[in-house]
């Protein structure tokens, strides 16, 4: 399966930073409808992990076709000190297999597919707060502040017939960052913490792998 959210030797360097040395996976099939599994990000630069910078997305399978699979999502912003202000402007994943198209609704309604992140690299799509460019390095002024959550669906859409989808790499991008020193926008990386349907796992970055629950 492929993990293309870093080159191999960049990866390597990073896991050995804290908070970013899982690489959570999960896949889901037609039978996981209205299941859903949360998955818990950090913060961080090119610098390391950045203390109290913190967010929370429940995914749930609402539909699946077979052709395209449609996602609820629940965005929380759960910063605290000595974080004073931060902005959840974006977040997004890689698929297996490779996603053709994706729309998005709710608070997170623009999307952008084969971009980079900074601290983080290509990803095969995100979904943003604002901004029309494809870029998931910005979210115009949109997203979830500190404190607030946010909600609203994801479709991603396939070429070819599809029996099962595998989400990996999830990060999340934070603007507006006030709290920590001269840091104003970050990244955060994705380690999957409950899960009520489907299968997951993490192994160190770069390798991910799957483990059956």
């Amino acid at each position: 399966m492929k993990n293309r959210i870093l080159p191999v030797l960049a990866a390597a360097m990073l896991a050995a930073l804290p908070g970013i040395a899982q690489a959570d996976v999960i896949t889901l099939g037609g039978s996981d409808l209205n299941k859903s599994f949360t998955v818990d990000y950090n913060g961080y630069t090119g610098s390391g992990t950045i203390d109290g910078l913190a967010s929370q997305i429940v995914f749930t399978l609402t539909a699946a076709t077979a052709n395209s699979y449609t996602l609820g999502y629940n965005v929380t912003n759960t910063s605290g000190t000595p974080i004073s202000g931060s902005r959840v402007s974006g977040f997004g994943f890689n698929t297996d297999p490779t996603i053709s198209g994706a729309s998005s609704t709710g608070t997170y309604s623009v999307t952008a597919l084969n971009s980079n992140v900074p601290n983080v690299g290509s990803v095969d799509v995100c979904f943003k707060g604002g901004g029309g460019s494809n870029s998931c390095a910005g979210g115009g002024s949109g997203g979830v502040s500190l404190g607030d959550s946010g909600s609203g669906t994801l479709t991603l859409s396939f070429a070819s017939p599809v029996t099962s989808l595998t989400l990996s790499d999830f990060f999340t991008r934070y603007q507006s960052i006030s709290g920590a020193g001269s840091t104003t926008s970050a990244v955060g990386s994705g380690t999957i913490s409950t899960s009520s349907g489907g299968s997951s796992g993490g192994t160190p970055v770069p390798g991910a792998g799957m483990v059956g629950l």
